[in-house]
């Protein structure tokens, strides 16, 4: 019987003994790739609690909404498109992919918030527009992923709750006037 070091491989499939995967395996460049999305994403709601427990005392209606907007939105979604696409991809996301995701993504939620925060509609609509482009991207990363059937659905169902929610916040923001 050989052992680990004749073939190179873990007992555990290629991972080693502390699951994180070897530099230079296709784990390693997912790993990369999840890794923007992941950082940023709790970036998001961190800063979305900081926005909380700041505006606490005088709570108004745009703190409350840039909050919950860091969170969910900047945040939580961002953590879900970004490391979902990176994880079921049926191959690794080329870096103009990977960056122009991330960018459209990040992009578009700084202007959604400002616009919001600004009264600018035009700024609301351009964000909500680069969200949904982000959005199709990434849902386009996955086609062909063979990876877990729950997984994959469920990555489906954050994207299609993201893909009505822009378009229902863009009218919710036009009524309200900014």
């Amino acid at each position: 019987m050989s052992s680990h070091a004749e073939t190179g491989v873990s007992p555990s499939g290629g991972l080693p003994s502390d699951g994180l995967p070897f530099e230079g395996s296709p784990f390693a460049s997912r790993r990369a790739a999840a890794l923007p999305f992941g950082a940023i994403g709790t970036a998001c709601v961190i800063a979305g609690g900081l926005v909380a427990a700041v505006s606490a005392p005088a709570a108004n209606e745009s703190a409350s909404w840039a909050a919950a907007y860091l969170v969910l939105v900047a945040g939580v979604a961002q953590i879900g498109l970004g490391v979902g696409s990176a994880l079921l991809a049926p191959r690794a996301a080329s870096r103009t992919s990977l960056y122009g995701v991330l960018a459209l993504w990040n992009l578009g939620n700084a202007a959604v918030l400002a616009g919001v925060l600004l009264d600018a509609t035009v700024l609301v609509d351009l964000g909500g527009l680069a969200l949904v482009v982000a959005v199709v991207a990434a849902v386009r990363s996955i086609r062909g992923s063979t990876g877990p059937s729950l997984a994959v659905r469920t990555y489906w169902l954050l994207a299609v709750i993201i893909g009505v929610s822009v378009p229902i916040g863009l009218v919710m923001s036009r009524i309200r006037g900014g």
